[in-house]
């Protein structure tokens, strides 16, 4: 299938129509600014995090869930992940070959397969472990069935290993109890500056922080990291050289560089546990709630900041991605001291706020859309379902912008 990659958009005004999800206890509160479009539930809080659902006022049909996910796929063989050099292995047999231009592995791609007859769907920040390096998938996109191997855009998150550990790459590392994608702050690094140091700065302050609640290690401060590893190694990203990476403390206490590693340590993971108890205590409950009352989505305020909020095109699809998701809102949380809870006005200013700024789109025909709307504060991702029964949006992504 064309790929084809949209020009960029001039300055326009796009609307935000998002709504957020679940909680134990459904207490309806008035949305300001929207019609009445959405109503606001109560949020529900657990240590440092707090949780905002939204449902749709009208009731109305969302479209049905008909996509296959990143887990699901890996977890049944119908999805592969590998690196780039294997590529030749995966390409289909159409007469005139695949044109790919690669030499051998690199740090910023992999090369992704759906065998399955269900559209694949991809977000930003999940976690694919194994090969030569643990990659975190740089944005979101859909991948039709029976497509030929495509160039999937990763980052790396495991700073110091470049051998391989498995031929082909999973959800999770092994013994993992569940799959998980980065938390926020990391996250935000590979969607909005596309920057393969910064995403590795990121990753190795997340680490250090762990150590730290985990009583791994000291205190560190990233930006003036002790050197601990020797350098990774050099390749392209974006189209100039890596520069040398090194470890630092935090990695060495808890025995490994790996963001996906560090998270499933008992005592992160203790920790994690912790901060999601009031959410995951009624967990099934709480979604046979969620699918009554058709919520799509939440937003989410860590240590009364409101940071972040991710949107689906309908309740089955969120359900599905539910426990990873507050896991990894729930890790930006570790090793801080709670200043307070966001209110219910806090979050639907959050939601009603214009994405008013420069636009950028990029997709493949017939497949999907993304665009990324940036304003002074905030920036808006949009996943843009192309494929015939669909032409609505299966994800939305609204990230409150750090001041550097």
């Amino acid at each position: 299938m064309q790929r084809a990659r949209m020009m960029r958009l001039g300055t326009g005004l796009m609307a935000v129509a998002v709504a957020v999800l679940m909680t134990g206890r459904w207490e309806p509160v008035a949305a300001g600014g929207t019609d009445g479009e959405y109503r606001v539930l109560k949020p529900i809080q657990s240590g440092d995090l707090t949780l905002f659902p939204v449902v749709r006022a009208d009731g109305k049909a969302l479209p049905a869930d008909h996509f296959l996910t990143l887990d699901e796929g890996l977890k049944s063989g119908e999805v592969e992940v590998t690196e780039a050099g294997k590529v030749q292995g995966l390409v289909r047999s159409r007469g005139a070959a695949t044109p790919w231009r690669y030499t051998g592995d690199q740090v910023n791609t992999l090369v992704l397969l759906n065998n399955s007859k269900r559209p694949l769907v991809l977000l930003a920040g999940e976690i694919v472990t194994g090969g030569k390096q643990d990659r975190v998938i740089a944005k979101d996109r859909i991948v039709p069935p029976g497509a030929d191997p495509i160039d999937l855009s990763v980052f790396c998150i495991e700073h110091g290993r470049w051998t391989e550990s498995s031929a082909k790459f999973g959800a999770t590392a092994k013994n993992a109890t569940g799959s998980f994608m980065v938390q926020p702050s990391v996250r935000q690094k590979a969607m909005v500056a596309k920057d393969q140091q910064q995403v590795w700065n990121s990753v190795n302050g997340a680490i250090s922080t762990m150590a730290v609640v985990a009583g791994a290690g000291p205190t560190v401060n990233t930006s003036e990291a002790v050197v601990m590893g020797g350098p990774v190694m050099t390749g392209p990203v974006h189209g100039s050289a890596l520069t040398l990476g090194t470890d630092i403390n935090g990695g060495a206490a808890l025995g490994t560089t790996s963001y996906a590693k560090a998270m499933q340590t008992q005592a992160v993971s203790a920790k994690v546990d912790e901060e999601t108890a009031g959410v995951a205590q009624s967990r099934e409950q709480a979604l046979a709630t969620l699918r009554q009352e058709h919520a799509i989505g939440v937003v989410v305020a860590v240590r009364g900041e409101v940071i972040w909020a991710d949107i689906f095109s309908d309740t089955e699809l969120l359900t599905r991605y539910w426990t990873k998701l507050v896991r990894s809102y729930a890790a930006e949380g570790l090793g801080s001291i709670s200043h307070g809870t966001a209110s219910i006005a806090d979050a639907q200013r959050f939601l009603n706020a214009p994405a008013q700024g420069s636009e950028d789109s990029e997709g493949e025909v017939g497949v999907y859309r993304y665009r990324e709307v940036k304003t002074s504060g905030t920036d808006l991702f949009t996943l843009e379902a192309l494929l015939p029964g669909t032409g609505y949006d299966v994800h939305v992504s609204k990230l409150k912008l750090k001041v550097p």
